[in-house]
């Protein structure tokens, strides 16, 4: 199989680039920022990626945003670089880096990305799989061998945990879900995603989905707990006077006899008054 190469830096009709089948949608805001530096500086900074396919057509591979940017301005053309002999699984990937090393991505599209980007990442290196690198390191034959989380932590300098964490939650996530999390007036944080992997029942996930889509919940705990509340399957609410008798039983027991001893005297007369109040007459 051809590597990739650059073929031609060069300007190319923004009409011509088509950009269907992208992992997220251009954020308005996004494209709001772009045209205001373009406006204060004169020019778009980075020139978009494109791919050339036998037949000449051109695919955008990453710069979402700046191409949108130029079909505001109405531009006939824009910078960019044209690419030859790429495979999907190679264009993808660009897109998920240029996407999360260049934007300020939000939870939701952080986590979504690096699930796609795992997903590519083992099907380019199948060798980095969980499994395979296990055997191979019991064999003695993996000591080139880096993991996908362990690669993706260097390339964008954060830890392996948050990588595995950020991958699990964007696993878990199905394109209804996603479709409606857009929506949250709330912006979706990683710890709402890290609740929404644990939950196994697709029916529960959906819920809770649509409980913070329709801006019902502040977080996907509380979506959580208001469900399990309805369907009387939460935790039972506790008498706070049981609650704090059993404080108080906890404490008897573990303090010495001398503490005890110390306790009854300081408090012997509001005692005397409990058990009096509580006495036949």
């Amino acid at each position: 199989m051809a590597e990739p190469r650059l073929l031609k830096m060069d300007r190319v009709a923004v009409a011509e680039v088509q950009s269907t089948g992208r992992l997220r949608p251009v954020s308005e805001a996004g494209v709001e920022s772009l045209l205001a530096s373009i406006g204060e500086i004169g020019v778009m900074k980075d020139a978009i990626h494109v791919r050339q396919k036998k037949n000449g057509q051109l695919f955008l591979i990453a710069g979402g945003h700046r191409l949108e940017a130029a079909r505001r301005l109405g531009w006939d053309e824009i910078e960019a670089k044209v690419w030859t002999d790429v495979t999907d699984d190679w264009a993808r990937l660009m897109e998920i880096d240029d996407n999360i090393a260049g934007a300020e991505l939000n939870a939701l599209d952080t986590a979504l990305f690096l699930a796609e980007r795992k997903r590519v990442y083992e099907k380019l290196h199948p060798e980095t799989k969980a499994g395979v690198a296990g055997g191979l390191a019991r064999q003695g034959l993996a000591s080139d061998i880096v993991s996908f989380a362990d690669a993706s932590a260097e390339k964008f300098g954060v830890s392996k945990r948050h990588i595995e964490r950020m991958v699990a939650a964007g696993t878990r996530l199905d394109p209804r879900d996603v479709a409606l999390l857009r929506k949250a007036p709330r912006p979706i944080t990683l710890k709402d995603l890290a609740e929404i992997a644990k939950i196994s029942e697709p029916t529960d996930r959906y819920e809770v989905v649509e409980a913070l889509a329709e801006g019902r919940a502040k977080s996907a705990a509380d979506a959580r707990r208001s469900i399990d509340a309805s369907e009387g399957s939460g935790a039972p609410i506790e008498d706070p006077v049981e609650a704090a008798l059993k404080a108080l039983k906890t404490a008897w027991s573990r303090a010495p006899k001398e503490a005890r001893r110390r306790f009854c005297r300081d408090h012997g007369d509001d005692l005397a008054a409990l058990l009096y109040e509580g006495a036949p007459e």
